[in-house]
């Protein structure tokens, strides 16, 4: 079954509303493991990646990763493409339900279109590298003032076979609260789609603003492998 047949038999609706009310979503067997298998080995490809990035330089943590170049690889290239134009519509509900200005289009070329003009040219995607001792500190992937509010994250690995830890967590800070910790561990092939950055919350005055951040515990033995796929270009 291809990834957009996958994609286009599940409950959207349901998988939607998860994330209005939660801030994420799982979404099962997505790709399957011969794919998740080929993106690990392709992560060996100099030819492919435009970045490396060592985390402990950063301070982001411990491990590594490496953002692609254009043009992507066909499973990077398709999951992006499917998955904006099912998440469109609710980026824009929130904005209007934050009375924020931002409008996302429905096509996705448009939008990296729109990307282009602020000068964010560079593709964001990237694979993540996890060994004993790596972990990502918690964070937001924003690279521009075009952003997009919504993200996909795919494990390449299995839990407790080819690693143990490395749990995906996310954090939801509400004003004047302490922060709510999640912790999520998706299977081979699943697909977490997550708030980059904040989501809307309807209180006794209307809509605020909800900051979310997402991070990954230490790997404690194994290999991880992640693919993140972000929608908008960098600069």
């Amino acid at each position: 079954m291809s990834i957009k047949n996958r994609l286009e038999e599940k409950n959207w609706t349901t998988v939607l509303d998860h994330i209005n009310h939660k801030g994420y979503a799982t979404i099962s067997g997505v790709l399957d493991e011969t794919q998740c298998e080929s993106l690990i080995q392709q992560y060996k490809n100099p030819n492919l990646y435009r970045k490396t990035i060592n985390m402990a330089r950063y301070r982001f943590g411990e491990g590594q990763y490496k953002y692609f170049s254009y043009p992507l690889p066909a499973i990077v290239s398709n999951l992006r493409a499917l998955l904006y134009a099912h998440l469109a519509p609710l980026a824009n509900q929130w904005m209007k339900q934050l009375k924020l200005s931002a409008a996302f289009p429905g096509d996705f070329e448009t939008f990296v279109h729109q990307c282009h003009q602020h000068g964010q040219e560079k593709p964001t995607p990237l694979i993540l590298k996890y060994e004993k001792g790596s972990y990502n500190t918690l964070h937001q992937d924003l690279y521009g003032t075009i952003y997009f509010p919504l993200q996909a994250i795919v494990s390449l690995s299995q839990p407790d076979k080819d690693y143990v830890g490395g749990e995906l967590l996310l954090t939801e800070q509400r004003p004047r609260a302490q922060s709510k910790g999640i912790v999520l561990r998706p299977n081979l092939g699943d697909l977490v789609i997550i708030a980059t950055n904040f989501r809307p919350v309807k209180g006794s005055k209307g809509y605020y603003r909800v900051n979310m951040k997402h991070g990954v515990s230490e790997v404690l033995q194994g290999h991880r492998y992640t693919l993140g796929i972000i929608f908008h270009d960098g600069q």
